[in-house]
């Protein structure tokens, strides 16, 4: 539960370098994401570190498409990976 919170603060520190605009959208949208995957089974270690993995690229995917530098999602990565 600690490691999906706070790779849940470092995905919302990474919504406030996109486009102003955009940043709502995606504040929910990452919400939503989390709260979907809330009930996952935390004793199967491989779905778990699995929702992580696609956290960090799909954050990946979203700074490229806003060509934010990735290096931003350093803490991320350290959370996830």
């Amino acid at each position: 539960m600690e490691r999906a919170l706070r790779a849940y603060a470092a995905v919302l520190r990474l919504v406030r370098r996109l486009p102003e605009d955009t940043r709502p959208y995606y504040a929910k949208y990452v919400r939503e994401n989390f709260v979907n995957y809330r009930d996952v089974e935390v004793t199967d270690p491989k779905a778990v570190d699995e929702i992580f993995h696609r956290t960090y690229n799909h954050s990946l995917w979203i700074l490229n498409k806003y060509s934010i530098d990735k290096s931003a999602a350093k803490r991320l990565k350290e959370i996830c990976l």
